[in-house]
């Protein structure tokens, strides 16, 4: 080999190296609804009961051959939780509760996602509910990607974590039974 050759597979390999892999960056699908935050919380230990927040925006960025790159912020306004029932969400986005008018927004931002190489992953991340942020774990399922029929490209996860409401400094009393909190998410992401 030349020296010219040899200098030519040296600098091209050290410029791939060098050069960074983008993950690609997607927006939540929430204006046509292709994305929920529902949660359901015990009963008295009998029942659930179940709700979802209405709105919510975020991103991500995702990349199936480097998934491990991926990251997600979410910002949710908590005074759109809707659990189909008037009097119990004035009740929750009291004080006692959410206290939407201290606290009108909860936040998640990811701190890393561990690929288990199966369609499953973990993503870990910082929540930040009532004013108070604290790490959690979602155990997430890539649904799928591919096409739309709109041009677009797309690409969707669920997932769910619990989350200890007194963790957050809600320590409404509703008994040993509802001091847990299930949350169930179903993402699509559009790319930009």
């Amino acid at each position: 080999m030349n020296t010219f050759l040899k200098t030519s597979v040296a600098l091209g390999s050290l410029v791939l190296a060098s050069s960074p892999l983008y993950a690609a960056d997607y927006v939540i699908d929430t204006k046509g609804a292709h994305a929920s935050i529902e949660f359901r919380i015990s009963h008295l230990g009998i029942g659930f009961v179940t709700g979802r927040f209405n709105k919510f925006e975020g991103q991500f960025s995702y990349d199936a051959e480097q998934p491990n790159d991926s990251s997600i912020t979410v910002d949710i306004d908590t005074s759109s939780i809707d659990s189909n029932h008037a009097e119990r969400d004035k009740h929750i986005r009291s004080g006692d509760f959410l206290d939407v008018k201290t606290y009108p927004t909860a936040k998640f931002v990811s701190t890393q996602y561990s690929d288990n190489g199966d369609g499953s992953a973990t993503l870990t991340g910082d929540l930040t509910l009532h004013g108070v942020t604290k790490p959690v774990v979602i155990d997430v399922s890539k649904i799928g990607e591919g096409n739309d029929p709109w041009g677009g490209f797309r690409v969707g996860f669920e997932g769910s974590t619990e989350i200890k409401m007194k963790d957050f400094g809600i320590d409404y009393n509703l008994g040993p039974a509802a001091e847990t909190m299930y949350l169930d998410l179903t993402l699509e992401g559009v790319k930009q």
